[in-house]
């Protein structure tokens, strides 16, 4: 069986075939960061497990969903070009 892809195809490589490797690795590193503040900061283990579902189960529900299925690193690169420059994305015709 031959199958026929166009020149224009993108193919994505994705863990589990639902989200990018970069953005596995950037939810990665939050979860990490926000583990390790959780644990110096507090002692009780059901603060510390709702304050990490709060913090890092969003960022996980954006990757896996997406915007259109665009990249969370490159979602989170447009919004800080935007907060530094809006004019320019309000104002150019």
């Amino acid at each position: 069986m031959k199958f026929i892809f166009p020149q224009n195809y993108n193919f994505k490589n994705k863990f589990l075939g639902i989200i990018d490797y970069s953005t596995l690795v950037l939810n990665i590193i939050w979860d990490l960061f926000v583990f390790s503040c959780i644990n110096l900061i507090f002692q009780d283990n059901t603060i510390k497990i709702f304050i990490f579902v709060v913090l890092c189960l969003p960022l996980l529900l954006f990757s896996i969903i997406g915007f259109n299925h665009e990249n969370i690193i490159y979602i989170i690169i447009y919004l800080i070009k935007y907060f530094k420059n809006p004019k320019l994305y309000l104002y150019i015709k």
